[in-house]
């Protein structure tokens, strides 16, 4: 389609709308003039899949107020030709351009502005009610020549050492594509910046636009990867060196890990729904092996969180046996310093007894009472001192007898 007519269209269409003046400008300025587009130097590093390729980040949106409608455009042959005001006027130039391609995306909206969306491009209920409530599983729906999908971004906290998960819902028609985000990431506009500096993706129309997403939530899987492999590293460390802390860090890494899998478990269905979703239009033979690539990446990260569940469930099972080990030793050193107290109260016991003897004698014949028959014997003290002998000796023998002394 000749782009001046379609500019002329678009800007006689918006002529009679509010913001008329304003929306003119932007049109032309976008048929007129390049965005600028940065490309860094790639780094070469580890995917997190186990290969080494150029360092690619999920884009993170900045920290912002939350607004409802975070972009809205049309595209015709790859460009972008117009960024109406109001998602109305997006559904209604939808409706005079046979070839336009649409994207409205909108952050945490309120049940009011969604259900607007809804009734203008006709979304099923249920599809929408998942999209208010979100916390919803990753998932591909049909719903008539609408394709709901939920997809979970994931993003690896280097300062807490956490994986904070955001939610994602794409509605894709056949001529346009409504996205919902929950969470940071990934950052959509930074998608579609990349996007529209590839005009080559964006021809190929909505099937385009949620391969590039898809791909964008799944390259963002490499860094959490990485991350969580560091993780599982430092805690086989922390557990060796009897860590009073790794106990409870392996329990919430895990539960993350679970989380992670659950958000990467079904991408191979989504995938594989997109594809036949794919083949049902006249869409680029590339489109689907970039699509094969994806499932690909999915796999891969798929594998390495079994292999981290697998290490953290040998890992814990490995710090039980080593802290059963370290209480047998600390009971046994206990019960060793239980039984040379009891060696000690022994001696004591058994050195009191030998004193018992001599001390009772000595008590007897030391009251001193008048009528003591003893205290006039002429041998009373040798006696007295011969007995007082006999008895401590006895008394040595039994307890040395006993094991006592």
């Amino acid at each position: 389609m000749n782009m001046n007519r379609v500019g002329a269209r678009i800007r006689n269409r918006l002529t009679t709308s509010s913001g008329a003046v304003a929306a003119k400008e932007q049109i032309e300025k976008s048929m007129t003039s390049e965005r600028p587009f940065v490309v860094r130097e790639p780094v070469q590093r580890s995917d997190g899949y186990g290969f080494t390729t150029a360092a690619k980040k999920a884009p993170i949106a900045p920290e912002q107020p939350p607004r409802t409608v975070t972009g809205r455009a049309i595209y015709v042959d790859g460009k972008r030709v117009a960024s109406p005001d109001t998602i109305a006027e997006v559904f209604d130039l939808l409706q005079e351009i046979p070839d336009a391609v649409a994207w409205v995306g909108l952050y945490r909206p309120d049940p009011e502005d969604l259900q607007e969306v809804a009734d203008l491009f006709g979304l099923h209920e249920l599809a929408v009610e998942d999209a208010i409530r979100a916390h919803q599983r990753s998932k591909l729906e049909h719903y008539g020549d609408t394709i709901f999908v939920v997809l979970r971004a994931a993003l690896y906290l280097d300062e807490t050492e956490e994986i904070e998960f955001g939610e994602l819902h794409i509605f894709r028609g056949k001529n346009f594509v409504i996205t919902v985000r929950h969470g940071r990431s990934p950052d959509l506009a930074v998608v579609f910046r990349r996007m529209e500096a590839d005009p080559q993706m964006l021809a190929l129309g909505t099937e385009g636009i949620a391969y590039s997403i898809l791909d964008t939530v799944v390259d963002g899987y490499a860094p959490v990867l990485e991350g969580l492999a560091t993780d599982v590293a430092e805690i086989e460390d922390q557990v060796f060196m009897s860590s009073p802390g790794v106990s409870r860090r392996i329990y919430e890494l895990s539960q993350e890990i679970v989380e992670f899998h659950d958000a990467v478990r079904p991408l191979r269905a989504i995938v594989a729904g997109l594809a036949e979703s794919f083949g049902q239009h006249e869409v680029a033979e590339e489109l689907h092996a970039y699509l094969r690539d994806v499932a690909d990446h999915a796999a891969r990260a798929l594998d390495r969180i079994e292999g981290f569940r697998v290490t953290l469930r040998d890992v814990l099972a490995l710090n039980a046996t080593l802290v059963a080990q370290q209480q047998n030793e600390e009971m046994k050193s206990l019960a060793e310093a239980a039984n040379a107290q009891n060696d000690d109260m022994k001696k004591i016991s058994a050195m009191a007894g030998i004193l018992f003897a001599p001390t009772m004698i000595t008590g007897i014949y030391g009251m001193n009472f008048a009528l003591m028959p003893e205290l006039d014997w002429r041998l009373g003290y040798p006696y007295a001192f011969l007995l007082m002998i006999v008895s401590s000796f006895v008394i040595w023998r039994l307890f040395r007898r006993k094991g006592w002394i």
